[in-house]
């Protein structure tokens, strides 16, 4: 499994882990991915996707997953959220 969030995009990040005595030695920040089954009342199917915490928050936030993917910018999403931000909006 790819550490992306499909929804947001988020990737892991780059950084030091620094100890007591100030040495550096590189490291990964990886983001908080869950594996999250989403109901879509347009299309009437579970949607399975990777998604980061922030986004499952941001999801419940905008009401469902139909909402969030007609409000989502189409750079940040996935081929395959795209794939279903399409769909949503010729279903309308």
């Amino acid at each position: 499994m790819t550490r992306i969030c499909e929804l947001s995009g988020k990737k892991p990040l780059k950084g030091h882990k620094v100890s007591h005595a100030n040495n550096k030695t590189k490291r990964r920040f990886l983001p908080g991915i869950k594996k999250v089954k989403f109901k879509s009342e347009l299309l009437k199917r579970n949607i399975n996707f990777n998604v980061s915490n922030s986004a499952l928050r941001t999801v419940d936030y905008k009401g469902g997953i139909d909402k969030f993917l007609k409000s989502a910018k189409s750079y940040q999403l996935s081929k395959k959220a795209k794939k279903l931000k399409n769909k949503i909006l010729i279903s309308k």
